[in-house]
């Protein structure tokens, strides 16, 4: 008979992963519903730097991403793991590493990003310093899992456990993947990689941090969580099996996906299509799993807010999914791409799949966590059905805003002439934008009641920081006839060698190509590197978020080509780090905008862009016209990108500081010339005449045939 021993559980560290996650999902849910008011009322920008939209949205998405869910992640996976494997967390020191290195990441996010500190890459805007941080975090807990699955009193490793070990893996990759940088100073870096590569690496990496931080980890949480609070089995081990080998496989060949007609190689296009295609055969198993779970429960769901919030978490994972394989096919894709069509389909993954399955652990956690009940089941039901509405309300108006967007700026006359202005299908959705922005008061509002009632259920009960539990010793055992795949899951390192070999072949396949692709890449004689007063006109560009609005990538469509000119080509982009493709046209391309205006009417945009255009919903910038360029850098960044790969010449940084001046001078000119009342040699050393330069060099590189 197997000898008992005695441990404890922590839980100490579960409540602070679970309070931090619900403050800072107050945080995050109330930025998003801040920028989504400033598209409807552009003056709460205030004309303030730090509360631009440029700058507030990445912080929106670090929040709801990292803080607000990557908490959840965290409080879920401590908990679930240490009952599963029957043992505490391996090290508490290491679990000590994990929460303040993580919330010290999340307090350094919320102080760089609306200081316009960034990379520019989406979900990955922090910059190196803070990508270090993360780095010893992710493995302080990397190693804590680890180590308590060698530690363990359980034979088998459960499924929940499986998509925790691709969870830590993956991200891991990724992010190291992701961000080979050069510092250049302590908060500025350029990516190793250009234009295609980097849009290429980015992506990867961009979808796949959706995978494998909001998608593989919510599984195993799904797989723990829901037959605990259904109090069934899971439907399906050998489903489970399928769900979990296949997805990790497939999903990590991807990306690409979010390029498609753009400049990249048609065969990587093809190649993330049709593994795009197939993710929804182990996504919608996953989702069929858990639902089927649910089987002789359905009369509880009714009473339960608890089960009412995972069904309709895991019904919303089903939606998601769904759409991500039909985003994929290229003449859908040419529809959606670039409209509201794709926030839409990101907030169902968000708000529903994991909003509602962090509410509902979190309503079945705090109960035994604190050894009381929950405080109120009537709140827990409000907030599911004001929840509810809300994503409802967020969602649905930007379907119906992404089609209008595509089906107007896809519209000629029967002359053949583009009939809609850009700014004319800004004005159309404008309807759409206030509902959205109504969904999201609803949501919030639903929050708050659901944070309000855990609060008080944590505050009605007591929590024993360290509670006592026994289990028979881990003994070894081979059962006759066993499979393949049982005798796999009493080993923790097999498992994760062959879930790391799973992830990385997709990785390998795509980016051996990427030397042979840089190659490939046409050089264009006509093509140079920036100037110096352009480059820190494009740092600008990227300190103010400006990617969040505007693409720079105009596809081959007579509708962009039209509107906007000749379609974009591969060797345009070799100098670019970081590439600023965009995912989203709130404003209109901008690849072309190089010499399609004066100097004085990017000066008065800039300035107010109501001045320009009554309609816009563009924030003001007049820092910009306040601000005196800081050139205290700037041969750190010609050498850092000569080392990259840029032609800079070798003494190009002695001439850079009286090219600049003279450029500037130039434009200061032209524009004072335009503008009565504007004083040149005032204006030639602000920083918007670099921010000018920068967009008046955009697209000129090569002429239309």
């Amino acid at each position: 008979m197997a000898r008992i021993e005695k441990f404890e559980y922590d839980n100490a560290s579960v409540r602070n992963f679970a309070l931090a996650s619900i403050i800072f999902g107050i945080v995050a849910l109330t930025v998003g519903l801040w920028i989504a008011l400033q598209l409807v009322f552009p003056q709460l920008n205030f004309g303030i730097s730090w509360l631009s939209f440029g700058r507030l949205r990445p912080l929106h998405t670090n929040a709801a991403i990292f803080a607000f869910v990557g908490n959840a992640i965290f409080a879920g996976v401590y908990y679930s793991t240490q009952r599963l494997l029957k043992a505490r967390m391996y090290s508490d020191v290491l679990t000590k590493i994990h929460f303040w290195g993580w919330q010290l990441v999340i307090l350094l996010a919320a102080i760089t990003l609306p200081l316009g500190i960034t990379s520019s890459h989406e979900y990955a805007e922090l910059e190196w310093p803070i990508d270090i941080l993360i780095t010893i975090s992710w493995v302080a807990f990397g190693a804590n899992m680890v180590g308590t699955m060698i530690k363990r009193r359980e034979s088998h490793l459960y499924v929940a456990i499986w998509f925790y070990i691709s969870t830590f893996i993956t991200v891991a990759v990724l992010h190291l993947g992701n961000n080979l940088e050069l510092p250049v100073t302590f908060w500025k870096s350029y990516p190793v990689f250009a234009g295609i590569q980097d849009a290429l690496l980015q992506w990867w990496y961009g979808h796949n941090a959706v995978a494998f931080f909001l998608t593989t980890p919510y599984l195993g949480l799904m797989y723990y969580y829901l037959p605990k609070a259904a109090n069934r089995p899971v439907f399906s081990y050998r489903l489970s099996i399928v769900h979990f080998w296949a997805l990790i496989f497939i999903y990590i060949w991807a990306g690409p996906h979010h390029l498609l007609y753009s400049a990249l190689p048609d065969w990587v296009q093809s190649l993330g299509t049709v593994f795009s295609v197939m993710l929804i055969a182990p996504s919608w198993g996953g989702m069929l799993n858990g639902l089927l779970t649910l089987r002789g429960a359905w009369d509880r769901v009714r009473e339960d807010p608890i089960l009412k919030f995972m069904v309709v978490a895991v019904t919303a994972y089903g939606m998601s999914t769904f759409e991500g394989p039909m985003l994929s096919i290229k003449s859908f894709n040419a529809i959606a791409h670039f409209t509201d069509w794709i926030p839409a389909h990101v907030h169902i993954g968000t708000l529903g799949w994991n909003g509602f399955l962090t509410f509902g652990m979190f309503y079945w956690m705090f109960p035994r966590l604190f050894h009381t009940k929950l405080y109120s089941k009537k709140l827990a039901n409000v907030h599911f059905w004001i929840g509810t509405l809300g994503i409802l309300f967020w969602v649905v108006p930007m379907y119906f805003s992404g089609w209008t967007q595509a089906m107007m700026w896809k519209d000629f006359t029967p002359d053949g002439i583009l009939k809609n202005s850009f700014v004319s299908t800004l004005e159309a959705i404008k309807p759409m934008l206030a509902l959205r922005a109504f969904g999201g008061t609803l949501y919030l509002t639903g929050a708050l009641i659901g944070f309000y009632n855990l609060l008080k259920t944590a505050a009605s009960g007591h929590i024993v920081p360290n509670e006592a539990a026994e289990a028979p010793a881990l003994e070894s055992s081979n059962m006759p006839n066993e499979s393949f795949h049982r005798r796999l899951e009493r080993k923790p390192i097999a498992l994760t060698l062959w879930a790391t070999v799973a992830i990385l072949i997709g990785g390998a396949i795509e980016f051996f190509p990427m030397n042979a692709m840089k190659s490939s890449v046409p050089k264009l004689e006509s093509v140079g590197p920036y100037s110096a007063l352009e480059l820190q006109g494009r740092d600008i560009y990227i300190r103010e978020g400006c990617i969040s609005c505007h693409s720079q990538l105009v596809r081959p469509f007579r509708s962009e080509t039209e509107r906007y000119g000749e379609y974009s080509k591969a060797g345009e982009y070799i100098y670019d780090r970081p590439f600023l493709w965009g995912s989203k046209r709130t404003g209109p391309d901008l690849h072309r905008v190089g010499g399609k205006y004066r100097d004085s009417w990017h000066y008065n945009h800039m300035l107010n862009p109501k001045n320009v255009e009554p309609a816009s919903i563009m924030p003001r910038y007049p820092w910009l016209f306040e601000r005196n360029l800081d050139n205290s850098d700037i041969a750190k960044k010609i050498a850092a990108l000569r080392k990259l790969g840029t032609p800079y010449p070798a003494d190009y940084e002695q001439k850079a500081l009286a090219e600049m001046a003279k450029d500037a001078e130039e434009i200061a000119k032209r524009i004072a010339a335009d503008l009565k009342g504007v004083n040149a040699d005032q204006l030639k050393n602000k920083e918007i005449i670099a921010l000018i330069a920068y967009l008046q060099r955009l697209g000129r590189d090569i002429k239309a045939k």
